[in-house]
């Protein structure tokens, strides 16, 4: 039997901890998922194409990671598509308390479904999508923390005014 996981996210924009956290989990598993939620009542830079495109590409070097879409509860997509494992990066102890009230509900929901959570590289720690936008908005240096397709977007929504 196929072992498949997800990576879900909004990767709002894909980082270099993103893609640490997708290449390690894709060692583990036969098939990786990398799922980009499609939340409208959330305010995202990228749009849900883009960001859908941009993990394409810098996931393509990935034989067996596959980049999807879903919107509503991760445990039914799971179901729909024989996902025994959930992925989850965790940076700081302050992700911890949020992931493992997640965790805890989507095994209430179903049990069938493992979370797994990694680590992120030391060099890692402190990096967001969130903190990059911040940066990238008031031209700073973000080229050690994304792909440089990412790099051009960003800087090419900033020129155009982005939110």
């Amino acid at each position: 039997m196929e072992r498949i996981a997800i990576y879900p996210g909004s990767f709002d924009p894909v980082t270099h901890g993103h893609l640490d956290i997708i290449t390690r989990a894709s060692k583990l598993f036969d098939k990786l998922i990398v799922a980009v939620l499609n939340n409208p009542s959330k305010k995202s830079l990228f749009t849900f194409e883009e960001r859908y495109e941009l993990l394409k590409e810098t996931t393509n070097n990935l034989s067996n990671v596959h980049i999807d879409t879903f919107s509503g509860l991760l445990i039914d997509y799971c179901k729909e598509n024989n996902i025994s494992a959930i992925i989850r990066g965790l940076r700081a102890v302050s992700d911890f308390e949020y992931e493992l009230q997640m965790s805890q509900m989507n095994y209430q929901l179903n049990s069938d479904v493992e979370t797994i959570f990694l680590t992120t590289r030391t060099k890692y720690s402190f990096l967001s999508s969130s903190l990059v936008k911040e940066v990238a908005k008031f031209n700073g240096n973000i080229s050690d923390l994304v792909p440089d397709v990412v790099l051009k977007k960003l800087q090419d929504k900033y020129k155009q005014g982005g939110r």
